[in-house]
């Protein structure tokens, strides 16, 4: 009986009373098999919207002949399937049509788009994220809802790739404390400019912030990325990206040469954007770090940094090379042993110059205990950890203070301590 149903009107055009009958056959699978025909009067496909089979309002929801008003109907219904169903024909709808249509099915059409991205279901919105993230043309107060949903599945897909959002709505969607993960998505946008790179790195998301810098198309301000590898010195997962970053500052690269893995390194020496100073410079400090491994050994064979540094001086070996080379590598304490011995300063004395990093006073220390003012310039960077802006003096020059002025600075730490 069905089977003779069906084949009667399978692929030919039907009558409008014959269809008006098969609507309200009791047989379900006959008024499926009708909802699923794109030849029905309109009428007959509202009609068949409010059948009380769930399959057959999930058919008509596919169905892209149903008019706007019976999709208005089915964008209420109760069973979420007829409601993904309806979202996914829509959203698949808009994208095909041409502006003068658009105008034509406007109201009705964002009416239920409005209604489906409010929807309670998960995966009703989630299709509407994932339909309308690449059109040009999808409804932008629809992009900037889905972009704002309180489920990563859901913003995601727009956050990253609609074009439909400006740097506006990005700026305020960053700042409002999005979702756990959105940032991330957003770093992954093609072509981030710079406005929205300070946001990222403003944010303070570790993971966002490394997506951003992996992601080569991203415009980052030169101070900005100067600031990202000033913190990223313990952010192990920066590393590689700034390294790969396809433009670096001098100051960058040099800063990142001072604590990326030696692997990393070896690829930022090989960048081929360097020139050869700055190339020279960073394979000079991969030099550097090999020497102060051995040191490293040499040291854990010697003993603790006060009698490594008592030793040498008795032996008469504590010179202005060991003191350098030991400021280079970070040796903080032997340095601090060092410059006590030759000195004559006590250790108070000293700790108390290089731990407030008073310019003046480690420089005056450094002329006191007899060293070159090359030694003096590491001292004050590498112990005293000065800002490179500030450092006084220069390796190749002499001491920039007077003995008057250096003889007070000395006497102003012994009188406070």
């Amino acid at each position: 009986m069905f089977k003779g149903l069906v084949n009667k009107f399978r692929g030919k055009p039907i009558d409008y009373d014959e269809a008006k009958k098969l609507a309200k056959d009791k047989n379900v699978k006959v008024r499926l098999k009708l909802a699923k025909r794109e030849d029905l009067a309109p009428e007959l496909l509202y009609f068949l919207a409010e059948d009380p089979a769930p399959e057959v309002r999930r058919a008509i929801a596919k169905n892209a002949s149903t008019p706007r008003q019976a999709d208005l109907l089915l964008s209420r219904d109760e069973d979420v399937a007829v409601r993904f169903n309806l979202a996914e024909k829509i959203a698949q709808l808009i994208p095909g049509l041409n502006e003068a249509e658009l105008d034509k099915v406007h109201e009705l059409a964002h009416q239920v788009l409005d209604l489906l991205v409010k929807d309670q279901a998960t995966r009703v919105r989630r299709i509407l994220s994932e339909t309308l993230k690449d059109i040009a043309n999808a409804p932008p107060e629809i992009i900037r809802r889905l972009a704002r949903d309180v489920d990563l599945v859901v913003c995601a897909p727009v956050l990253e790739h609609s074009t439909v959002l400006t740097d506006e709505d990005l700026l305020e969607i960053i700042t409002s404390g999005p979702v756990l993960g959105a940032l991330s998505v957003i770093s992954k946008r093609k072509n981030i400019s710079e406005d929205l790179s300070d946001a990222i790195f403003f944010s303070e998301d570790i993971d966002a912030i490394g997506i951003m810098l992996g992601n080569k198309s991203a415009q980052i301000r030169e101070d900005t990325l100067d600031r990202i590898v000033e913190r990223a010195r313990d952010i192990e997962p920066w590393h590689e990206p700034l390294v790969g970053r396809p433009t670096l500052s001098r100051k960058a690269v040099l800063r990142l040469a001072e604590y990326v893995s030696d692997n990393l390194l070896d690829t930022l020496a090989l960048r081929s954007d360097l020139g050869d100073n700055l190339a020279e410079a960073v394979r000079e400090e991969f030099e550097r770090r090999m020497e102060a491994a051995e040191r490293s050994r040499s040291r854990d064979e010697g003993g603790p940094p006060g009698e490594r540094a008592k030793k040498l001086y008795d032996h008469g070996e504590l010179d202005d090379k060991a003191i350098r080379e030991a400021s280079l590598g970070g040796e903080t304490e032997f340095v601090k042993a060092a410059l006590v011995l030759k000195s004559g300063l006590q250790m108070g004395i000293v700790s108390q110059i290089l731990d407030v990093a008073s310019v003046k006073g480690v420089v005056a220390l450094c002329w006191k205990a007899g060293l070159s003012m090359q030694t003096a310039v590491l001292v004050q960077k590498r112990i005293a950890k000065i800002p490179p802006r500030e450092v006084q003096g220069s390796a190749d020059g002499d001491y920039p203070f007077t003995q008057e002025e250096m003889t007070w600075q000395l006497e102003f730490f012994q009188d406070s301590t």
